[in-house]
């Protein structure tokens, strides 16, 4: 009896754990529904905000006056487009309003060595970018270190932490010391802008699919009404 006590604890216990899973795939899989519908709703108006607004408000249409800071890249490293795998690669940008942030100017394959390739100086002046004010990519698991230095005194980073971000936004202050750095939020330049390289304005192109979300769910509530099933089945067999 006690045997059986213990056995219908652990598979009650399992069965607890598999529908938390599932809950969770479930409530990602609502998050990202919502993310892209915000997304295709912006980019439908394409309304620029204000940059306080905007960042209270992400997904958000910006448009913002500045220049590109003379700093090495920051690169995202594991970015995959189709089937190539590369860097998405960042440049530091400061708004007349002494607002710094990173710029997603698009993605680079990298080559079999996987040798991270250079990167030409941003163009000198002013500009007016125009693009979607975005929270950084989505870490994933943090295992090992954020980032790395590169050659060009430029980072290869894991993960766009904010930590990374603010780390890798070096440089002097901005006239009078008015500045401030964007470390929650990066600006994904519009494609039709002539800067930079291939890239969209595609959100979940690293990260699973809210369909795949989904099919998760239902993999791991089925775990739990298959061991249920189970363990009914062995609870109430007839023994010879």
């Amino acid at each position: 009896m006690l045997r059986r006590s213990l056995l219908w604890l652990l598979a009650l216990a399992l069965m607890a754990l598999f529908v938390r899973a599932g809950l969770w795939q479930s409530g990602r899989a609502l998050e990202k529904d919502a993310l892209l519908a915000a997304s295709a709703s912006v980019l439908a108006e394409r309304r620029p905000l204000p940059l306080d607004e905007a960042q209270a408000a992400m997904p958000a249409w910006v448009s913002i006056d500045g220049r590109f800071e003379p700093l090495p890249a920051l690169r995202l490293d594991n970015q995959r487009r189709g089937a190539r795998v590369g860097v998405q690669v960042f440049r530091a940008f400061r708004s007349v309003d002494g607002v710094r942030l990173w710029v997603d100017i698009g993605w680079r394959p990298l080559p079999a060595d996987r040798r991270v390739p250079e990167e030409a100086p941003m163009p000198d002046g002013p500009f007016r970018l125009q693009g979607l004010l975005v929270p950084p990519p989505a870490a994933g698991l943090a295992i090992g270190p954020a980032s790395s230095p590169l050659a060009d005194g430029g980072a290869l980073a894991l993960r766009a932490e904010p930590t990374v971000l603010r780390a890798a936004m070096t440089g002097t202050a901005a006239a009078g010391g008015r500045e401030r750095v964007l470390d929650d939020a990066v600006l994904r330049l519009d494609p039709a802008m002539p800067l930079g390289h291939e890239r969209d304005l595609d959100l979940l192109a690293n990260t699973l699919s809210p369909d795949k979300h989904r099919g998760y769910a239902l993999q791991w509530f089925g775990f739990a009404v298959g061991l249920l099933l189970l363990s009914l089945f062995l609870q109430f067999r007839r023994r010879p």
